[in-house]
């Protein structure tokens, strides 16, 4: 008996060490809802941004990413997004899905613009930049052609003559000692 009343015990404080755990991860994630308005932009690319992403200004949570949905016509991603009562965006307001680092979490970034009108609840947001994808940055890196043109193997182009270059002194080119002649 006294075997079971030990198990049960230990138990009762796996599972309350469990549930206090999960609260306190709730109350750290901000996941709570946003009360506020809506407002859509629309996307051609969204990799990454996911039901919940945060909608930030200059780095500060003022919404979140309440859904997203495919405009069956433009086939463009439409982030529907809850901003915070409060914070009001002018008509000419930019969004961009950007990353939080080289390899971290999605957002989607507002830049608020100068004009006068203020969005409403339902408005579309008309400057919109997709999201830049780490890997096609890295694959256009390594598999592109740019960079030096030629090689060290390639004989550098004559020096193009001086109009008084006939009358000076030819001048030896230094000889390399760590070259082999071959003749």
């Amino acid at each position: 008996m006294g075997r079971h009343l030990i198990e049960t015990v230990m138990g009762a404080v796996v599972l309350i060490v469990a549930a206090s755990f999960l609260i306190f991860a709730y109350s750290q994630s901000n996941v709570q809802s946003v009360n506020g308005y809506q407002v859509n932009a629309k996307f051609n690319d969204v990799t990454g941004v996911t039901t919940g992403s945060e909608v930030r200004i200059g780095g500060m949570k003022v919404g979140v990413v309440e859904r997203l949905e495919l405009d069956s016509n433009t086939y463009q991603a439409i982030a529907v997004m809850k901003i915070r009562e409060n914070v009001k965006l002018p008509k000419d307001t930019s969004a961009a899905v950007v990353s939080s680092g080289l390899l971290g979490d999605k957002f989607v970034k507002l830049e608020p613009g100068g004009d006068d009108a203020m969005f409403e609840s339902g408005d579309t947001i008309r400057f919109t930049q997709s999201s830049v994808s780490f890997e096609e940055l890295l694959g256009k890196f390594v598999f592109s052609s740019g960079g030096v043109e030629g090689g060290a193997d390639e004989p550098a182009a004559p020096a193009a003559a001086t109009p008084d270059a006939s009358q000076s002194a030819p001048v030896e080119e230094p000889q390399n000692p760590f070259s082999l002649e071959l003749e």
